[in-house]
């Protein structure tokens, strides 16, 4: 988990150096060269790229699509231990569509840690007048789209293997974005292909690594450990980026970090 949240981390910041491109030229080159990973995994193994249930695997990967679009531009608003945190409520929206949509029950106390988690996002927009409310609509709306993949995902199930179901997510994006992208090319220039090209591999080794983490212990020990790429990201936008918190910002981060973790324990616990 140490090592995927580092690399998620670095996808971040690179994002963030790469403020000069429209988003959909940074998800081309963040799709496309993590498709060369899955892809080649998936040939190496034998295993089709075509999956069994293809009309959800399609729109998981529109709905991923989005996701991620909406996060990359949030992140050229917000200030990226904003961004990040904000993003990781998306298991809260998950929640809710599940209620809706598979009649699964949220018990009291999840509501209470919802509650926590919400009242932390409103603490960070209602008394921070530096966060851009622009950014606040692209990165909460890249965590419901996030949240309704989680939904797809658990509907698809065991029937299609989990490289299988990123691999889609990849060509989609690889396609969709590129076509905006070679009609609105920016032309990267020294250190912008570094960074540009860096995104697949970050993004691919963040993935890698955070599955392999899930197969080696108990869920409840590894879940709450994702959110070290908040840390992590922090601590980068602080020291390389001059990023500043301001104290409404610092604590709206920690109740919405709270919120989640308490929730993530006690669905793996069930306590």
């Amino acid at each position: 988990m140490f090592i995927s949240a580092l690399a998620f981390t670095f996808l971040n910041v690179f994002v963030k150096q790469l403020e000069q491109f429209d988003v959909p030229q940074i998800i081309f080159f963040r799709s496309s060269g993590s498709l060369i990973f899955s892809l080649g995994f998936l040939l190496r193994y034998n295993i089709s790229p075509l999956g069994n249930k293809k009309a959800l695997l399609i729109l998981r990967g529109l709905a991923g699509l989005i996701s991620l679009g909406l996060f990359f531009a949030a992140i050229k608003e917000l200030q990226l231990g904003s961004a990040v945190s904000l993003r990781y409520t998306s298991p809260i929206f998950a929640m809710l569509f599940a209620l809706f949509f598979l009649k699964e029950k949220i018990q009291p106390l999840q509501w209470l840690f919802i509650g926590i988690a919400f009242f932390g996002v409103l603490l960070m927009k209602g008394f921070d007048n530096d966060l851009n409310s622009l950014g606040m609509l692209f990165i909460l709306g890249s965590a419901i789209f996030s949240g309704l993949v989680f939904i797809i995902i658990r509907k698809i199930g065991d029937r299609d293997h989990p490289v299988v179901i990123v691999n889609y997510f990849m060509v989609i994006a690889t396609i969709v974005s590129g076509i905006f992208t070679f009609s609105n090319w920016t032309t990267p220039k020294g250190t912008d292909w570094f960074f540009l090209l860096s995104l697949g591999l970050f993004g691919y080794v963040g993935q890698l690594f955070m599955t392999k983490a899930f197969q080696s212990e108990q869920t409840n020990f590894v879940a709450p450990l994702k959110y070290l790429e908040v840390i992590f990201t922090m601590s980068l936008g602080l020291i390389f980026l001059d990023e500043k918190y301001s104290m409404w910002s610092l604590a709206g981060i920690i109740l919405v970090l709270t919120g989640l973790t308490l929730n993530t324990l006690f669905v793996k616990t069930g306590k």
